[in-house]
């Protein structure tokens, strides 16, 4: 068995969870999260508790089996307790700035760059830190949201100018060496 797959997932109290057409829905006080589940995978749920079960033993089976499971407990996790993430901007002159379901980017470009927020995430900007934190039920809109943001400019490793994630250790350079 799996070591993955084989763990019951606990439905925390003010969860709910449906299954209907192969797709599998926690709604809890975060939000409503949606996992389509994998053919050939039945799911249980009974007294408060998910299981995912398996019909073979093969590799790939074994790893669709603890794959499947973890996404169910992100549901249910999200739903019940949500997940966040910050990305601190680094670098003189840039910044950001929220506006409405909008975030205007000011990163050393001739431009401004504008990324709209997909509903489900919700950002929030310390100016002080210059750290915005993003909160969603959805765990891996969470990650892209993050992952397309921290991509607009990219920490360099030489001044570590750019946008990271808070806990990021960005490994630096030495530049030049100089004339003599």
């Amino acid at each position: 068995m799996s070591r993955v797959g084989k763990m019951p997932i606990v439905v925390p109290k003010g969860v709910k969870i449906q299954i209907v057409d192969d797709v599998f829905t926690a709604e809890g006080p975060k939000g409503k999260v949606s996992q389509k589940l994998i053919p050939g995978f039945p799911v249980k749920v009974e007294d408060g508790v998910i299981r995912v079960e398996r019909a073979g033993d093969e590799g790939p089976v074994r790893a669709k089996h603890g794959l499947l499971r973890a996404l169910l407990a992100n549901a249910v996790s999200g739903a019940a307790n949500g997940f966040s993430r910050a990305l601190d901007i680094v670098g003189v002159g840039y910044k950001a700035e929220i506006r409405g379901d909008v975030i205007h980017f000011a990163l050393g470009y001739s431009h401004p760059v504008v990324y709209p927020l997909p509903s489900g995430v919700k950002a929030e900007l310390d100016p002080k830190a210059n750290r915005l934190t993003f909160s969603s039920a959805d765990r891996q809109l969470l990650g892209q949201v993050c992952a397309e943001i921290r991509k607009l400019r990219v920490p360099d490793p030489y001044k570590a100018k750019g946008i990271k994630y808070s806990d990021e250790v960005i490994r630096r350079k030495v530049g030049k060496a100089g004339a003599k």
